[in-house]
């Protein structure tokens, strides 16, 4: 008997392979944010079988398998069944969030996922925290590398969250023997954030605290979704600093933004940055200045070495960061309406913790009117 033609051969190959079976991924968070950007990618992805998607209301990804629910709730374990990869990203770092309930959320919420992915037979779970973990320190080396050690301290805002989180992940794999961490961290992250760091560039001058070494490095939401899927899809793995290569100093962070410095001494920054957040007037504590003031750049060097690269420069983050801030007004971390901006232009208010002093006025006057 005679074999078949090559090309039918080739033919009936084709026909009966089948492609790599990828893994079935579950995202919290898939709603809104980062986490519908990912879910959006994975879904798309032909090297992922099946999304899985978690978070209190349904999104818009019609691909995704979705489940509605509260991350704290143990029966994310149910909906955990049969998902090989968990990315964690249903966190709380609203600025306006009340501090306790804030950490009550994501650490709960972090802790019941990474027990609710084991008893459920998940083998890798990634985290995202914030390169922020490793403080911002005036001896900090430039870069940073990843193993660096995590100094940063629970004075900045969701910082000690981020921490806890940290602490879990290092946890995790002792506790439930088989589970596998991965951590990613991001810089700076820009495309529809809000962070005390974002609203810095919103402010009619920027502080500059006299003698420190402020170093600049931004994450376009997409270079973190690019990671989050090397991870997903284990191309690299344990804990991984994403960011644009590189760094600006502030000097080049004027220059593009064109917005002017006023300088301050130290005492007078930190004194009234922690003065106005004691009185309840901005969202953001003293501890927040030293992510202006000093270096917590980092270099990377895990992604790279498995061939991941940003999409994205700092100089062209930088731009889609001040295009996305153009005409808020922000006194102190605390964003202004119109009204106020102009109230607080008129006192003199073209730097942050100066400008406050309109605010600050205002407030008496209205304690005074009850």
């Amino acid at each position: 008997m005679s074999s078949p033609d090559p090309q039918v051969r080739a033919a009936r190959n084709k026909s009966t392979s089948r492609p790599p079976r990828g893994p079935v991924v579950a995202v919290t968070g898939a709603a809104s944010g980062v986490g519908a950007l990912l879910t959006e990618r994975l879904a798309a992805s032909e090297e992922v079988k099946q999304v899985v998607a978690i978070d209190e209301r349904r999104g818009e990804c019609a691909e995704a398998e979705w489940h509605i629910l509260d991350v704290r709730d143990p029966a994310i374990a149910d909906r955990l069944r049969g998902a090989d990869v968990v990315v964690h990203l249903a966190l709380d770092l609203d600025l306006e969030t009340d501090a306790a309930a804030r950490t009550a959320y994501n650490v709960r919420g972090t802790q019941t996922v990474l027990t609710a992915a084991a008893a459920a037979g998940v083998h890798r779970v990634v985290l995202c925290t914030s390169t922020m973990v490793y403080g911002a320190l005036p001896d900090n080396e430039l870069p940073l590398s990843e193993d660096a050690e995590l100094r940063a301290t629970a004075e900045a805002t969701g910082v000690g969250d981020l921490l806890e989180i940290e602490r879990l992940a290092r946890r995790a794999p002792r506790a439930h023997p088989g589970l596998n961490v991965t951590v990613v961290r991001p810089a700076v992250l820009v495309g529809g954030t809000d962070t005390a760091l974002t609203r810095y560039f919103e402010s009619p001058r920027l502080l500059v605290v006299a003698g420190s070494r402020p170093a600049w490095q931004f994450c376009h939401v997409d270079d973190l979704c690019s990671a989050l899927e090397y991870a997903v899809l284990e191309k690299v793995d344990g804990e991984l600093a994403v960011g644009c290569d590189g760094w600006l100093e502030q000097e080049e962070v004027e220059e593009l933004s064109g917005i002017r410095r006023m300088e301050l001494p130290s005492a007078v920054a930190l004194g009234a940055a922690a003065r106005l957040h004691r009185i309840g007037l901005t969202p953001s504590p003293a501890g927040d200045l030293a992510y202006t003031m000093h270096p917590w750049v980092v270099s990377g060097s895990r992604l790279h070495d498995a061939g991941w690269r940003p999409a994205y420069t700092n100089e062209e983050v930088l731009a889609q960061l001040l295009d996305e801030v153009s005409g808020r007004h922000t006194v102190a971390g605390r964003r202004l309406g119109r009204k106020d901006a102009t109230a607080a232009g008129a006192a003199g208010a073209t730097v942050a913790l100066l400008g406050a002093a309109a605010v600050v006025r205002r407030a008496r006057k209205a304690r005074r009117r009850i």
